[in-house]
């Protein structure tokens, strides 16, 4: 009895797998993005998307979070695009974003894919143009966050003191 209705289960769940177009990787904001994953953790393999950014993004753009992104419908992928392009304008908070109050303009903005690779090299130039602490370390190539370095991040270096040999 117990295996026949596991049976039936079986079936039931596999005609209910829909008939509609589905897209194995789609390219969103020059990504590639897997169709098999759902929508919130593919969004997540675009740079400079997490996981709570692409979270509320989702809920802005009222999609199915248990839907996969192969299954999103080229509205309902605009939608998205929009809203991680512009979260200011739907409501989302300064401090959710991850480039408040930029050095050059003064704005606050979610930045992502090139973008974001272009920002920080834009921010380390200007660092190491005005000679500042950071920016020095980042042109060494040393530690910059104030780590220690006297016996770690020794690879690619010299270790430590040659003893003569003889005697």
């Amino acid at each position: 009895s117990t295996q026949s209705t596991w049976a039936f289960f079986c079936l039931a769940r596999m005609s209910l797998v829909p008939d509609r177009e589905f897209t194995h990787i789609l390219r969103v904001l020059n990504t590639n993005i897997e169709g098999r994953q759902k929508v919130m953790f593919a969004l997540t393999n675009i740079k400079g998307i997490g996981r709570r950014f692409s979270n509320m993004v989702c809920k802005k753009a009222e999609v199915d979070l248990n839907k996969r992104a192969g299954e999103l419908t080229p509205d309902e992928i605009t939608k998205l695009v929009t809203i991680i392009q512009n979260p200011r304008q739907f409501k989302f908070p300064d401090w959710f974003l991850n480039r408040q109050k930029d050095i050059r303009d003064g704005k606050t903005s979610q930045v992502t894919s090139n973008n974001l690779d272009t920002k920080l090299r834009d921010d380390l130039e200007r660092l190491k143009k005005i000679k500042a602490h950071r920016g020095l370390r980042h042109y060494w190539g040393l530690r910059v966050r104030g780590q220690h370095t006297k016996t770690t991040g020794r690879k690619g270096r010299t270790i430590g003191v040659s003893k003569k040999k003889g005697g």
